[in-house]
This record gives structure tokens, sequence and C-alpha cells, in this order.
């Protein structure tokens, strides 16, 4: 994730020419080898073995954090002691009340933050929205979205070992859960309460140093979902779901019509609305293109595929203006960061009270 940040502040220059030029000044790993080396190769003038130096450094005016979660209080924190803003990668905490500590911290120092959901940048994610705020779906009434993959799928394989760390938050709920509640926010609005189960399918893995290691997160997760505006739905995420890659996506039906999409096939929407012609009633496929938002920056052709990286320039972009241009702010902030944490552990509680949950009842 360092690299795609890396890459996006290239590439967001390049293709937007941001009003305000960045320098990436100082990179941090967890040794200075690793920073030295990191550092060269992605075009940092500085490096360090010590992210408190960089937190502390007088020449940064932005810090970003890639790494794993339970590290990101920390590091928010003192950027935020140090006056500087902070880009964090999601989840922004692992509970929510870590997550609205960083809220009131950043808000009473005056800094502005963001968390890196990118896939609400996607020009599609954003039609969506368009489409579902003009009506031309009707109102909406139900969402059902999932996020699967399956890099998690082989036991023998410790990929990430920190993402089986209880002080990271709960494995998939927190992981891949965060990217499908902050678009089920995105598109239908709050969530006011849930009905949860989390599931570990694999209770044991195999440590770095090749012993057993117990399991103690979620590795599948589902939800039923009322939302404050009175639709309902679901939600589901897997981290071993053999087969597939990248299955991040939802279906959005309202009195008038139907959405849907899925970021296996990114640069594409599916639409339904009522009132077609007997016998040729059916979904539409609409194709990203030049006359969604963002999307011309980059090719000028309909058709013509984004990708992850893509939208984490957008992100970027999104970023600089909302750092230097007056009156706006970057977005998803930390407090969206908060609103979808505290959907997260909501999910836990049902699952532990096995019944509902508010929203309002987490901290």
């Amino acid at each position: 994730m360092g690299r795609a940040h890396a890459i996006a502040y290239r590439a967001a220059r390049a293709i937007f020419d941001p009003s305000t030029q960045v320098t990436l000044e100082v990179l941090a790993d967890a040794t200075p080898e690793l920073a030295s080396t990191a550092a060269a190769s992605l075009g940092f003038v500085r490096s360090t073995g010590d992210w408190r130096n960089l937190a502390a450094d007088p020449q940064i005016d932005m810090v970003d954090i890639t790494t794993p979660t339970r590290l990101h209080v920390e590091m928010a924190r003192a950027a935020i002691v140090a006056g500087k803003h902070v880009y964090c990668e999601k989840p922004l905490a692992p509970t929510a009340t870590e997550a609205w500590a960083l809220v009131e911290e950043a808000e009473a120092a005056g800094v502005k933050t963001m968390v890196g959901f990118n896939y609400l940048k996607n020009p599609i994610t954003v039609l969506a929205r368009e489409i579902i705020e003009s009506g031309e779906i009707g109102e909406v009434f139900g969402f059902h979205g999932q996020h699967f993959e399956d890099y998690m799928l082989d036991p023998n394989t410790l990929v990430s070992p920190w993402r089986f760390d209880p002080r990271s938050g709960d494995g998939v709920t927190a992981d891949l859960g965060s990217h499908i509640i902050s678009l089920a926010r995105f598109l239908v609005g709050p969530v006011e309460a849930v009905s949860a189960r989390r599931h570990t399918v694999l209770g044991e893995r195999v440590a770095a140093d090749g012993t057993a290691m117990r399991v103690e997160v979620a590795d599948e997760v589902s939800s039923l979902l009322r939302f404050a505006s009175g639709a309902e739905g679901a939600m589901a995420a897997s981290w071993v779901a053999a087969g597939r890659k990248m299955a991040l996506g939802c279906e959005v039906r309202g009195t008038k019509g139907t959405l849907a999409f899925d970021f296996e096939r990114i640069n594409e929407l599916q639409l339904y609305t009522v009132g077609q012609p007997v016998g040729r009633d059916g979904f539409t496929t609409v194709l990203a293109g030049p006359a969604h938002q963002d999307y011309a920056s980059f090719v000028p052709a309909p058709g013509h595929q984004l990708g992850f990286n893509d939208l984490k320039a957008i992100e970027v972009r999104d970023l600089i203006e909302g750092l230097t241009a007056d009156g706006q702010a970057p977005w998803p902030d930390f407090r969206e960061g908060w609103e979808v944490q505290r959907v997260i552990d909501a999910i836990i509680e049902s699952d532990r009270s096995n019944g509902w949950c508010r929203i309002d009842q987490v901290a």
C-alpha cells in the first residue's frame, strides 16, 4: 500500500496538475536499511528507520500512514500533536473508541484528515450515487453488498500475518468489511442497526517460524442492515472465498429500477429501469467513459479501463486539493472513518450478543 500511495502522488501530479506540487520528503520503514531501499525506489528525498522522526520533522506538512492497523492510532496521534495533516489507510483504527479519539484530536488541532477508501473514487461508483440521487431508480429500499477474495484460503501460506492480529481488528470484518460498509454508506446513507454473524473458517494457520498459530479473528462475516432512511439489506465479506479475487460489489434496488456493479468488472455498471418495451426488458451495461467524473483525465475513449492505482491517483488529487483549497476538506475524513468503524464494532457486538445492535449504542 505504501508503494501504491507513492505511485499515486506522481500520477496525480502528471494527470491532474494539482495546484500545489507534492515533495516526497521522508519515508519511514521498520529498519533504516528497508527505509533507504524503499526511498530510493519510490523517489523520496530522505529516509528513516524510526517513524517518530518523520512525525516530528519540521519539513513535513502531512503524514501518510500505510502500516498495519494496530499502528494507526499512535502514528496519527503523533502527527496531529505535531500539527500535521494526516492521510491514513483504512480502517482508521482497531475500534470505534480509538477512531473517535483521533477525530476529536484532529478537529481540535485544526488539521485536515483523509482515510483511504479509494473504491469510492471509481467513476462508476460516483455514477451509481448520481443515479440514486437523481431518483432514476426511485425510492431506494434494498441494498445487498459483498466483498469476497481468496488470498487467505491456504492455511499454509502466511500472507500479511498482522491481519490475524486481533490488535489490528477483527480480521475480514475490518479488512474487507470496511470497504463494503463505506460503499453502503456512500450509496444508501447511514446504517442504523445490524444483525450479524462472524465465522473463523480456518482456526489454525502456519506462523512465520513454521509453528502452528491459533486464529482469533473472523474469516467470513455476514450481516443484515437497517438504514436510517428505512431501506434494508445485507452485506457479506470473506477472504477465503475460493476463486474470488476482487468481488467487491453491490445491488441497490429502488421502486423504479435497480443498479449493480462488481469491482471484478471495475469499469461496468448494470442498470435496469421499469417501463421498458415488452420483449426487450432487461439490464443495460453502462461502460465507464469520458462522460463520467474523472475518467477523461486518464483516457479519452470510453470502455478503455481504469484500475486500482488510477483510483488512488484520484484519491490523492482530492487529498491535495482538500489541503490547499479554502473552505474545502479532503473526504472521506477521520469522522467518516469513525462512522465506518462504528458499524464494524456493532457487527462484532451483534455476533457476541446474538441479536440486533444499534449503531448509536457504539462509542
